[in-house]
């Protein structure tokens, strides 16, 4: 076995240093132990893009597996000559577990699977959600996905224009505050759309996220196109026993944690009260008793956060689906967008299908190249997208800010008779 071949990376360096773990010394680490060219390679190449203020990875263009059109992220090295061992370091999505759990047996054999065809450099996980095996070459893509499907019974996960990899957060696997069953939702809805996760056929990405409670562990709400967030539309259970425990100091506030320092006594006016965003509690300091106009609660629970055992939530619970966050690519970050205050989900989900063809449906006829169907609304306004495509009603609640243009436009239809004889002989007289 040849010995390795290393590189000054004063540059690179600079990032071991500090208090916290490097990426660094780990490739560094695991490049001497399995004796790896490509990860003194991978960490040269990026010492020159520090020194150049640019990437040396140029676009793979088209690399993938017999079959899909996801899964395989192409990458190529400009710098072949001096860095030969990662002329080519493609990048394989693997669909992760609902929940992300795994038996260790299984990621034993999945890495020493890596070892052998790749880098054996992974990321668990990125931020789509799937396990993320970094560097590979082109020969090596089909015994891969071989290995995958057939000793492993796993898939590859999303890249491209097609649906990524669906994920949720732990659910009712961990969580005591899980208001509907993600991972069993997640797992359907991954299974049902195959064709939509491997073969790339929508104008751009589409995301799907699963979070069990408004807290959203997976940020559902920043960057999933379709977000379901667990919900509820009945009361807060409150316990005022517990609210005076954690008020006298005998129950400690955020679950006890942070308690490795004194934040001093627990003030619920500063700590609950004040932090509300629809202000709708109330400290009765004389009664010792905690109020909430609960028709004005947003469901944001931070309070129940604070106070866990004292606070829970309703008991009629659903998800609320929000539409069209996304990352800062094109036109800027965005947040998601209420859709559905309320929607009960129960198995198959057969329901839930239908709505997302209906959002797919018209997002591939009328959207543009690179269009994220967050950006299809800010185009075409979610009034429109509401009524014209998938049927629904606009609330109030519906409303981001008050509406600024003077004009009032309407379909003939939506106007009462008189008002549509008008128009009609109006345009009888004048049709141009």
């Amino acid at each position: 076995m040849s010995e390795v071949k290393k590189h000054d990376t004063p540059m690179v360096d600079e990032l071991k240093k500090g208090p916290w773990p490097s990426f660094v010394d780990d490739i560094y680490t695991y490049g001497e132990k399995h004796n790896k060219q490509s990860s003194f390679d991978i960490m040269a190449q990026l010492e020159l893009s520090y020194k150049h203020k640019e990437t040396h990875w140029k676009h793979g263009g088209i690399v993938g597996v017999f079959g899909y059109g996801g899964g395989v992220i192409g990458r190529y090295s400009d710098q072949q000559d001096k860095f030969p061992s990662i002329w080519a370091f493609h990048t394989i999505r693997v669909h992760h577990t609902a929940g992300k759990w795994y038996h260790t047996s299984a990621l034993k054999k999945l890495c020493e699977m890596w070892d052998h065809r790749g880098s054996g450099l992974v990321n668990f996980h990125g931020s789509t959600g799937d396990m993320v095996l970094i560097g590979t070459v082109t020969e090596q893509l089909e015994p891969v996905f071989f290995d995958l499907t057939h000793q492993f019974h796993w898939d590859l996960g999303g890249s491209g224009s097609n649906l990524r990899s669906p994920a949720c957060c732990m659910g009712k696997s961990l969580c005591e505050w899980c208001l509907y069953d993600v991972q069993d939702l997640d797992y359907e809805l991954t299974m049902h759309f195959q064709d939509e996760l491997h073969r790339p056929a929508f104008p751009y990405k589409f995301k799907f996220k699963f979070s069990g409670c408004p807290l959203d562990c997976v940020a559902a709400i920043a960057r999933a196109d379709l977000s379901f967030i667990g919900i509820w539309r009945d009361d807060i259970q409150i316990d005022q026993e517990a609210v005076r425990a954690y008020v006298n100091g005998e129950l400690k506030p955020n679950a006890g944690a942070f308690s490795d320092r004194d934040w001093g006594p627990f003030d619920i006016k500063k700590e609950v009260i004040d932090m509300c965003p629809a202000k709708c509690m109330y400290w009765d300091e004389k009664e010792q008793k905690l109020y909430i106009d609960n028709k004005e609660c947003v469901r944001c629970m931070h309070c129940i956060a604070v106070m866990p055992q004292a606070l829970k939530p309703g008991k009629d619970r659903g998800v609320c689906i929000l539409i069209g966050a996304k990352a800062p690519i094109l036109e800027g970050a965005q947040l998601s967008t209420v859709l559905i205050p309320f929607w009960r989900p129960e198995p198959p989900y057969d329901d839930i299908k239908e709505f997302i063809y209906k959002i797919w449906d018209y997002w591939m006829e009328v959207g543009k190249n690179r269009e994220r169907v967050g950006e299809l609304i800010q185009r075409i306004g979610l009034n429109r997208f509401l009524t014209d495509v998938v049927g629904i009603k606009p609330i109030p609640q519906h409303i981001r800010i008050p509406r600024d243009n003077p004009y009032i436009f309407w379909k003939e239809e939506e106007v009462p008779g008189g008002w549509q004889r008008d128009i009609k002989e109006f345009r009888k007289r004048h049709p141009a």
